[in-house]
Formats: structure tokens, C-alpha cells, sequence
């Protein structure tokens, strides 16, 4: 492909592969622990980070990485200490984050809302050699935390007070966890952009949830969904002139919706199959449901 010849454009399918390893990789713990918008939160906090490093002359991806692990590492102590005026500590920190970064990159010099425009909604032309430096290592963090400890971030997402009661450090993890998310953010932001990256964190989880609800697979399946429309919308977006950001999006939404198409009737067939194989007169199995809304009943 003649895109490859081009140093920007294999900057930028480096930088896409290990966004779409890293982004269902943390992910997956966040939709477990009912924090989907985090990701979301997190961007916003970053902006003033970017905003930062061109105030300062000094690397935006490493300054957003510093401030937006500041920021979630805030949100959780406000998660743990504010749980009567919790919502609206969280909001004045997002809104103050988006605030603090257009006024920083107007205060640098030569800085304009324009030089955000690249890290909002991401820039392939704008991947630097210094960007895939700090992409790889911060990446790498991202992958030892989210494979190195996957038992123990499982089982506090799944219940925290069974894993208190286990004996493991259940503040501790959740503080990794909303580092490891800013880390993932500040890795993803380039290609995908601050404002969309949380969409690659959730919804290629949810999309694998479709066809697993084992942990592993699930895993697996998220991260190749998000290798494959990274890449995918890296791609498009080079040769059709789009943003790299709103496709990959769009991408991962498409993905969603073809194997949720794909699920539901290969779910009747199994029931169907199921309930053929059980001899007459055997009693039903009784099944509890994962989770139920507010108001549910468990039936018998």
C-alpha cells in the first residue's frame, strides 16, 4: 500500500494499533465497574494538560499524561469522600479542565483554539516521532497493569467488598485503575481525539459482550475489534480525507450493531437447541440473571 511509504502515515498506524490494544484493554474494567463515561471525564481534564504543554514548551502528550492522572486520581478520592456533593465536585473538575485548557493554549505564545482542534478529535499529519516515543511507553504501562493484574482488577470490578474481604488492597487497584484510564487517554488522544476516546473504550467491550460473556474471551474479542477499526479508520481516513477520530467512532458503532444483528438470533438457536435436547418433563433450569435494573424481580 502506498501509504506506507509515507513516515506521518506509518507514525500513525503504529500509534492506531496500540490505541486499539490499549483502549478495550482498560476499558473492559471500566464498563465492569459501571464507569463508562470515565474515559469522557478524563479527556476533558487532559485538555488543560495540552494547554500546558504548549504554555510551557514542553511535550502536550507528557503534560497530559501528568495532569490527567492527577484528575483520576481526584475523581476517585471524590468517588470515595463525596458522596453527597460527589456529582457536582466531578462537574466543576471536568468543565474546569476544558476551560483550563483553552485558556492556556491562548495564553502560549503563538496558541490558538485551532492547535487544540488535533487533540480534540485526533490528526494523523500531526503524529510526531517524540509522540510515538512516549505512545509506546506509555502503552506498554497500559498493557502490564491490564494483563499483569487482570485477576485482581476483575475481582474488584466485579464486587469490591468480596475482594476487601479476600484481602486484597481494593483502594489501591481502583487508584491503578483510573491511572491506567488517564494513561490509555493521553495514548489515545492523538489518533483518536480527547472527546472521542472514551467511545473506544466502551463500545468495542459492549460489541464483544455480544458474542461472550467470559472474561477472556471478551477481553480478546475487544482488543481485536479495536486493532481492526483503528486501523480500518486510519486507513479511510487517509485515503478519503475524513477525520481519523469520528471514523474510527463511527466504525466501532458499526461494529456493535453487526454483531449485536449477529447475536440475538444465534442466541434463540442455542435456546431452541437447548430446550430441545432436554427430555419431557424435566423442570426448567432456574437462571438469575447477571445484573437487574432497580425494581426487578428474580424469578423462580
Amino acid at each position: 500500500m502506498d501509504l506506507l511509504n509515507y513516515a506521518f502515515m506509518q507514525r500513525a498506524l503504529l500509534a492506531a494499533v496500540l490505541v486499539g490494544i490499549t483502549a478495550p484493554a482498560v476499558g473492559i474494567y471500566l464498563v465492569q465497574r459501571r464507569q463508562a463515561l470515565m474515559g469522557d471525564g478524563i479527556g476533558h481534564v487532559a485538555m488543560t494538560g495540552v494547554g500546558l504543554g504548549f504554555l510551557l514548551s514542553t511535550s502536550p502528550v507528557w503534560m497530559a499524561t501528568l495532569v490527567s492522572v492527577l484528575g483520576a486520581v481526584l475523581m476517585e478520592l471524590i468517588r470515595w469522600y463525596g458522596r453527597t456533593r460527589g456529582d457536582i465536585a466531578l462537574a466543576m473538575l471536568f468543565y474546569g479542565g476544558m476551560a483550563g485548557g483553552v485558556m492556556f493554549i491562548n495564553l502560549a505564545p503563538g496558541g490558538s483554539n485551532a492547535n487544540l482542534t488535533s487533540y480534540l478529535f485526533g490528526s494523523l499529519s500531526t503524529v510526531s516521532q517524540s509522540d510515538v516515543v512516549a505512545i509506546c511507553l506509555l502503552a506498554a504501562f497500559v498493557v502490564l497493569v491490564t494483563l499483569g493484574l487482570r485477576r485482581q482488577l476483575f475481582a474488584v470490578s466485579q464486587d469490591e467488598e468480596f475482594a476487601r474481604v479476600t484481602g486484597l488492597p481494593v483502594r489501591a487497584l481502583n487508584l491503578l485503575t483510573a491511572v491506567t484510564a488517564a494513561v490509555t487517554v493521553t495514548v489515545a488522544m492523538r489518533v483518536v481525539g480527547l472527546l472521542l476516546v472514551s467511545a473506544l473504550m466502551v463500545v468495542p467491550v459492549a460489541a464483544a459482550q455480544q458474542l461472550s460473556r467470559s472474561f477472556a474471551a471478551t477481553f480478546a474479542i475487544a482488543v481485536a475489534i479495536g486493532v481492526s477499526v483503528t486501523i480500518g479508520g486510519t486507513i479511510t481516513s487517509y485515503y478519503q480525507d475524513v477525520p481519523p477520530g469520528a471514523t474510527i467512532v463511527l466504525l466501532t458503532i458499526a461494529a456493535f450493531i453487526v454483531l449485536t444483528a449477529l447475536a440475538t438470533p444465534l442466541a434463540r438457536r442455542r435456546a431452541r437447541a437447548l430446550a430441545a435436547s432436554r427430555p419431557a418433563g424435566d423442570p426448567a433450569e432456574c437462571v438469575i440473571p447477571a445484573s437487574r435494573g432497580a425494581g426487578d424481580e428474580v424469578g423462580v
